[in-house]
């Protein structure tokens, strides 16, 4: 079966479909995560702050800020990119094709990522925090010099988990025209009985888990 016809053909595939779609997952998934933990990092900064056991509690500023991210994490990622299409069309001109999956999956990051900081950061010692005040520390010195030094590993583990969750989220973004590996596993592959194909882009998306297990496990233990 696996025979030399079957490998020239394999390759034909793997060049002209899988190859590019290799490096556009990659990409996809790392603007995504980017964006998404730039934007996440500072809206889980000012969570910790205005939050009821906050740094400088305002009731009001949290409840909105804690309504937006409960309200885009209350979407799945397949329908949160079919309901802001309109807007994606405004900014991207288009919802097709990786440009257009990013917008979408970089909302969902930045929602995710800010509510696992948020925890994190709530986890770091309040006598710590409380040492820091009596020293005359502000708020923005005790974020920085102290919650987030000391989350750090908490830190490498949620990039862990946010990488891993949107290479799967990729995935999903390829039935609607996002493209990447999950829109030629579905188009190419199961869509066209061709289980070669299938197959080895499932493949390639668990090695690429594999290895951001593997590296971000690496990161956390380096730095607990």
């Amino acid at each position: 079966m696996l025979n030399g016809e079957f490998w020239t053909l394999w390759m034909k595939y793997f060049k002209k479909i899988i190859g590019p779609s290799i490096f556009a997952t990659l990409r996809m998934v790392i603007a995504t995560v980017t964006i998404g933990f730039a934007l996440g990092f500072g809206l889980a900064i000012l969570l910790t702050i205005y939050g009821p056991d906050g740094l400088n509690p305002k009731k009001k500023i949290y409840k909105l800020l804690d309504f937006l991210v409960n309200t885009i994490r209350s979407f799945p990622i397949l329908i949160l990119i079919v309901a802001i299409s309109p807007l994606t069309r405004m900014i991207v001109g288009t919802t097709v094709g990786e440009k257009a999956a990013i917008l979408p999956l970089s909302i969902a990051a930045t929602a995710f990522i800010a509510r696992m900081l948020e925890n994190g950061f709530r986890e770091v010692d309040k006598q710590l925090i409380e040492a820091a005040r009596s020293f005359g520390a502000t708020d923005m010195q005790i974020i920085f010099k102290i919650i987030v030094k000391e989350s750090v590993p908490s830190i490498i583990s949620i990039a862990t988990m946010s990488t891993i969750t949107y290479i799967a989220s990729t995935t999903i973004a390829g039935a609607v025209g996002g493209g990447g590996l999950g829109a030629v596993a579905l188009n190419y592959g199961y869509q066209s009985f061709n289980n070669s194909i299938l197959y080895t882009s499932v493949f390639i998306l668990f090695i690429m888990v594999i290895i951001t297990q593997a590296i971000g496990s690496w990161l956390y233990k380096k730095f607990l």
